[in-house]
Parts: C-alpha cells; structure tokens; sequence
C-alpha cells in the first residue's frame, strides 16, 4: 500500500510540474493546482466502490453498501419476473448489515419482500430501495394522459397476496413481531392495475420508514380509474410499535380504496392522494401526526378517520370535480366529504382551501362527525361550527 501511495505521489508531481511548466510558475498557481491534484487522489485511488460485491479486505478500501439488483439476475424489460432476483439481493444486504439496492432506470415486474430482521441480529438496519433518477407524478382532475414508462417502475401484477413492496412481520423479534428494520424508498414509481387487489407499499411491520420521491398508482391516469371495489391501500406506515416513525417527502397516490394509510409518529410534506375512496386515513395512534402539505383530488372523502389519532395538517388543498367533468366511468370519485369521521375519534387541526372545477375558489367544506376536528378556511378565523363540528 505504501509502494503505491509513492507511485501515486510521483505521478501527481508530474502533472504539477507539466502543468506549471517548471519551476517559475506561478505561486497562487501552483497551490491551486496542487490542492486540485490532492483532490484528483482523495476521490479517486484512495477509495474503491465496490457495488456490492468486490473484496475489501485492502487497507484503505472503503466498502460500499451499493448492490445492484442487475448482478442478482434482475432485468428491467416488462416482462421477466424479477421477485427471485428482488430476494436475493436484499438477502445479501440484510447479511451485511444494511445498505442500498439499487434499481437502474427499467420496468421491473415482480414483488419485493423485503425479509424479516430480529434476533440474534442486536440491532436495527437500513434497508433502501433506490431508483435511478425521481419519477414523475400523473395526476389531475380532467383530460386523459398516459402514465408512460420512464424513470425506474416496479410492477406487480399478481391478482392477489402481498403488496408490491412489503416488509415481512418477524415472530422471533424483540418488537412484537416488527422487524427490526428501517427502511428507506426514494425514486420509485410502483404499480399495480384498475381497481387492485393487492397494494402499493406495505411497511405495517417495519419498524420506520422514509419515503422521498415515491409515485404508486394503478397504471392508469386518476382520472380514468375504476371505482376500487377491493380493500387495497396505496401506502401502509409502520403501525405503533416500540420506535414507530413515518417520514414522507413527495409521496403521490392514486386508484385505491384508501391512498396512505396513517398510523403514529407520520410526518409528511408535499403529498399528493387523489381519485380514492379515502385520501388518508388516520388509525389508531398513541402519537400525534403531521403533515405540511396537501393536495386530495377527486377522492370520494379526502380524509377518514377509523381510530383515536390526533393529527394536524398545515395546508389540505382540495379540488372537487365541477360541472361537466364526470362521467359514468369517474362519477364515484365525486367528493362525499372532505371530512368522514362519523365516531368522532379523531383530534386535529387542519387548514383548508376549496376549489371547485370550472368554478373557482369556494368556501364550501363537508364533514360527516368530526367534532373534535377545528377546520378552518386559510385566511379565516375559525367560526363556532367549526371548531365544535356542527
């Protein structure tokens, strides 16, 4: 290693000095070149990637946690089925304790299991699933427009069973059967098709999860999806468990019977959940959820509630189908209410902006229950009704 680190050296005084043209150049120069040659060895030489896959056992290597589905046997042209290739690498990243599967731009079908973590394992790891490069969300309130294949896609088609990704339950862990896992999704756009029968993303028995720049849809633009008639969920957060946390960043989506489902500790901004029977809906928590921003479209009741759960939300922005922009096909994705909580379990605060298609603005807002709910409308000062829910 030391031999090396010389050649390395005398290498780089010989692009200094040809550079420099002597020994006459320049000081500020010389400097700058010199801290840009450190810099060429720093990044380059002194630290080798190895994907995954590579020894590194050589002093100074440093290992990376990158493992590239394709060298498990993945491909991402529509048609292989890519679960066997899924397990076996995500099998080799829990074996080394963590780390990021990576999925080059493609259409991969299949499903992700991603395999329980407990004892004697002594604690928690990182799993991520990464795409290439961010997705871009389809989603309206009219027209008609293609969901088209770009970016990294991972289809699952299966009629029934697990969800596209889903994270197992573990009976031998200290966590009641949470896996003692974390996992992290960035960059994927998941699909199933109209009117599913099994979910987008299912991370109920993960201990916590991220998720950034995450797209899950049924293949279809919203606004031309089927009435789900399955109890399907786009989104499960991990359920309360012992170190429950949800963090949600850019998170689209469409055609399910209910959009995310919201369990405790979920912190969200920028989401999206449109032409579902329910947008979100909030379960039982012991702990309080947030979300920043946002947007429900065309969703038969924006928000539901289903268990005790206090919540707030800073801004929901909403936008009802107006005039002559149903039809026979969409007519079930006319809103019901902006507010379905008829046990009156939920505690919240939400601010609120109502548009109405072809006409505007409204002041307009529906519940069903929701007493214990204080709406108001941005720029408002909140009426009796609103916050007692009369």
């Amino acid at each position: 290693m030391k031999q090396q680190m010389k050649q390395q050296m005398k290498q780089a005084m010989k692009r200094v000095r040809n550079v420099l043209g002597g020994k006459n150049g320049d000081a500020m120069r010389k400097t700058m070149v010199l801290i840009t040659i450190c810099g060429w060895m720093v990044t380059g030489d002194a630290f080798a990637v190895d994907g995954g896959e590579q020894d590194s056992s050589s002093a100074g290597t440093v290992k990376s946690r990158v493992f590239n589905v394709l060298n498990y046997g993945a491909m991402g042209d529509d048609k292989t089925d890519n679960t066997a290739a899924f397990s076996a690498c995500l099998k080799a990243v829990v074996a080394d304790g963590g780390g990021r599967m990576y999925l080059p731009a493609g259409v991969y079908r299949g499903g992700i299991l991603i395999p329980a973590v407990s004892q004697p394992i002594p604690s928690w790891i990182t799993v991520e699933i990464t795409g290439e490069r961010e997705p871009t969300p389809v989603f309206g309130t009219i027209g008609s427009f293609p969901l088209l294949a770009n970016g990294t896609i991972v289809k699952g088609l299966s009629k029934a069973g697990p969800a596209v990704i889903s994270a197992s339950s573990s009976p031998a862990s200290l966590y009641g059967g949470f896996s003692a896992v974390n996992v992290v999704i960035r960059n994927l756009d998941v699909r199933t098709y109209d009117d599913p029968g099994i979910g987008g993303i299912d991370l109920q028995y993960a201990l916590q999860c991220k998720l950034e720049n995450v797209f899950i849809n049924t293949g279809i633009y919203n606004v031309q999806a089927s009435k789900p008639t399955h109890d399907t969920r786009g989104l499960i957060t991990p359920a309360c468990n012992n170190a429950a946390l949800t963090v949600l960043r850019n998170v689209v989506v469409t055609g399910y019977h209910t959009g995310i489902q919201v369990n405790e500790h979920t912190d969200g901004d920028n989401i999206v959940v449109a032409s579902n029977i329910n947008g979100l809906e909030f379960v039982f928590a012991h702990h309080a959820s947030r979300f920043a921003r946002v947007g429900a479209y065309r969703n038969t009741h924006h928000i539901t509630v289903s268990g005790r759960h206090g919540f707030s939300i800073e801004q929901m922005n909403t936008e009802q189908p107006g005039p002559g922009q149903t039809d026979a096909q969409n007519a079930w994705q006319v809103l019901v209410s902006d507010i379905n909580d008829p046990k009156n379990l939920g505690i919240a605060d939400i601010n609120y902006w109502v548009v109405v298609g072809n006409v505007g603005a409204v002041e307009q807002f529906t519940r069903n229950g929701g007493a214990s709910i204080r709406a108001r409308r941005i720029g408002s000062v909140p009426s009796g009704s609103e916050r007692t829910g009369e």
